[in-house]
């Protein structure tokens, strides 16, 4: 969880490029400064198990993960602030797209997974039927912001810092900011990581995970919480499959022992496999929510 992690300001670059500091409503770094910089008695104790073969388990406690200095009732108190008001901004964020018909999709994954080289492709098949604007995620630079308005797509970045997941105000700024049109579809590629971003409601539609095949068929056991989150996987690069070792039964059987209402699509970005299911998905995901085509020229 990022009660602990340091998260708590992010930069948002316009259309324009310039950079808005933002200063997030976090309570954590006043949790943390403490006045004896510990929030236990003197005695002395771990907060971990030990399993059998000897590994140590911090996330066995009452929060499910550890911080140096705090209790497990402690971390469970702030982490309870943090995604409490969190939630509190995704519901405006839900509200408001639900008001202009705008399906938000929140697209989610480890680094390198290609889910920017998958919005680019995705895009490019459906821009001509449905408006598409797109929200960018990442520590730094707007790289994957310029990627997509190559596309025609408008993009806003969002770069978070030090911080290594969106949050719902951030999206709601950008949101504002972008003024996506009404009846249109926002993709909200949010930062490269599988821990913290399942925790964080964006008010989005469908979290949507992408997996690649160079990352391992154990990521959805290594990693549950992001695919119990997700309505949809997306399982990358499958044109690599014949140059791997990597078992697709057994990473969907994991995937849906994880979450068994998970649907799965196998995605290339480079060949296009999948991508006409995908994009039906989509569309037809969209028109459930009220989004509809793009107006003609």
């Amino acid at each position: 969880m990022c009660a602990v992690c340091g998260c708590g300001q992010a930069r948002i670059a316009g259309a324009h490029g310039h950079e808005h500091e933002h200063e997030h409503e976090h309570r954590q770094d006043r949790e943390l400064e403490h006045r004896h910089g510990h929030d236990h008695d003197h005695r002395h104790h771990h907060d971990h198990a030990h399993a059998p073969d000897g590994a140590l388990d911090y996330g066995a406690g009452l929060a499910g993960v550890h911080a140096p200095g705090l209790s497990q009732q402690r971390i469970v108190r702030i982490e309870r602030d943090i995604l409490s008001k969190n939630d509190a901004f995704a519901r405006e964020n839900r509200a408001a797209f639900a008001r202009d018909r705008i399906f938000a999709l929140n697209f989610v994954s480890s680094p390198g997974s290609g889910k920017t080289s998958l919005l680019v492709k995705t895009i490019e098949a459906l821009k001509s039927r449905l408006e598409v604007s797109v929200i960018e995620g990442d520590q730094q630079t707007s790289n994957d912001a310029e990627r997509i308005r190559a596309t025609g797509a408008r993009a806003i970045q969002i770069n978070t810092g030090k911080g290594c997941h969106l949050d719902a105000h951030m999206v709601g700024h950008a949101a504002q900011t972008l003024a996506p049109a009404p009846g249109s579809v926002l993709f909200i590629e949010n930062v490269g990581n599988l821990v913290c971003p399942a925790a964080f409601d964006l008010g989005e539609a469908h979290k949507i995970v992408v997996l690649s095949v160079t990352e391992g068929e154990d990521k959805p056991i290594k990693y549950p919480d992001m695919f119990a989150a997700a309505d949809l996987m997306l399982l990358n690069k499958s044109d690599l499959l014949p140059h791997l070792d990597f078992d697709v039964g057994a990473c969907l059987a994991h995937a849906l022992r994880v979450n068994p209402r998970l649907q799965t699509l196998t995605v290339s970005a480079r060949t296009g496999e999948g991508l006409a299911a995908f994009v039906a998905w989509i569309e037809a995901s969209a028109a459930r929510l009220g989004a509809g085509a793009k107006a003609p020229a």
